[in-house]
């Protein structure tokens, strides 16, 4: 059933459309992708959708949570969890792999299977692996849900740095030099061929490096190294989020982001924000987003120029990756004008303090609009080859 009728179809059936708002998950982002389903939920119109708030624990539990936007958010430093909102310590929610039904089920130990109803649109607010990677996204392709944002290929491509890299270089987008380090190359001798590589690259482009996660965001598990003496103990906090990890050369310049819409002509690019340098911090990492609030500006101080230069590089880079939805592109400005490509999220940040929101806002676009023309731009669009 094609997704373009399902508004008809619940207004026949003499209900709004039902968002599953799903959150949480087994990532380290676990706590941010909770802070976000609180600002979602706090922001659907509720007399246009009906709401299901879904959490999956970091065990991988989908657990019925309670719809307390007020609970969902970081208080007094400490960061918030789907365990503390979930209505059953046992109970879980059951999705249909079954394109013919969208009937979602509840069960709890010893206890008949309880419908929740058919769910016409999930809204998958997970951040990092396990969510935003593809995976999530290919279980709604089997169930035929439609949901919000990128598919399969687009998520995993915006989740792996590496070739997100490869492919925004097939299509002639500007990439800053990097360098992959796979499991296996780090356990072989120690690592020693492995670190002869990445100091060939530091010879190539200069101190300080910085060493990645390949497959993880919010800049969790990033480490500045400037020499050799704290390369170890960088590559061993990345690894304990990601084995594959990416080493990347300093680019010198200001940071830059924009947002990308989909609307029904296509997508557009918000006005940009810059990411000013943190004292407080050696880059823009977790804490300076999150724990701290450090904020960007925005509009970004751009000339006119630059500002058409780097939206249209967000849109290719929207289209290279075959992106749906939505998408914050990164962008360094370097020393000599050019801009350079760092990353895109295809499920980025959407906390009230979030710089897509913000860019959002900035372009005439409120946070309540933002989330309405998502579920509208979901609904659209059926499952399958599209």
């Amino acid at each position: 059933m094609s997704s373009e009728n399902l508004p008809q179809n619940t207004e026949q059936q003499g209900r709004r459309p039902r968002v599953a708002v799903v959150f949480g998950g087994r990532s380290s982002e676990h706590a941010i992708s909770v802070v976000t389903a609180g600002a979602v939920l706090r922001s659907i119109d509720r007399s246009k959708y009906e709401v299901l708030p879904i959490g999956i624990t970091p065990e991988g539990r989908w657990a019925l949570t309670a719809d307390a936007p007020s609970r969902m958010a970081i208080a007094d430093r400490k960061l918030p969890s789907v365990a503390e909102l979930a209505e059953s310590e046992d109970g879980a929610v059951v999705l249909p792999v079954d394109p013919a039904s969208r009937e979602v089920l509840y069960t709890e130990p010893g206890a008949v299977p309880k419908a929740l109803g058919e769910v016409d649109v999930v809204f998958p607010v997970l951040h990092g692996p396990y969510g935003e990677d593809g995976t999530l996204q290919g279980l709604l392709e089997l169930s035929g849900i439609p949901y919000v944002g990128s598919g399969v290929l687009s998520s995993a491509v915006g989740q792996d740095k590496e070739y997100m890299k490869l492919v925004f270089t097939a299509f002639g987008l500007p990439v800053g030099p990097y360098l992959t380090i796979r499991p296996r190359e780090w356990a072989v001798d120690g690592g020693a061929a492995a670190q002869e590589r990445i100091l060939e690259f530091a010879g190539e482009h200069g101190w300080p490096l910085f060493i990645k996660p390949a497959r993880a965001g919010s800049s969790i598990g990033i480490t500045k190294v400037d020499d050799i003496s704290g390369l170890a103990a960088a590559v061993k906090e990345a690894q304990r989020h990601d084995p594959k990890i990416i080493v990347e050369a300093l680019l010198r310049g200001r940071e830059i982001e924009v947002g990308v819409l989909e609307f029904e002509d296509g997508p557009r690019a918000s006005a940009p924000a810059e990411i000013p340098p943190v004292s407080s911090h050696d880059f823009y990492d977790f804490d300076a987003k999150y724990i701290d609030s450090a904020s960007g500006i925005v509009p970004a101080p751009l000339t006119p120029e630059q500002t058409a230069e780097v939206q249209r590089l967000a849109i290719e880079a929207f289209d290279a990756a075959s992106c749906e939805g939505l998408v914050r592109a990164d962008f360094f400005l370097t020393e000599d004008g050019t801009f350079v490509i760092n990353e895109i999220n295809t499920m980025p940040g959407f906390t009230p303090i979030s710089m897509y929101p913000r860019m959002w806002q900035e372009s005439g676009i409120a946070y309540p609009e933002l989330v309405d023309r998502l579920i509208q731009a979901a609904l659209r669009r059926s499952t399958g080859l599209r």
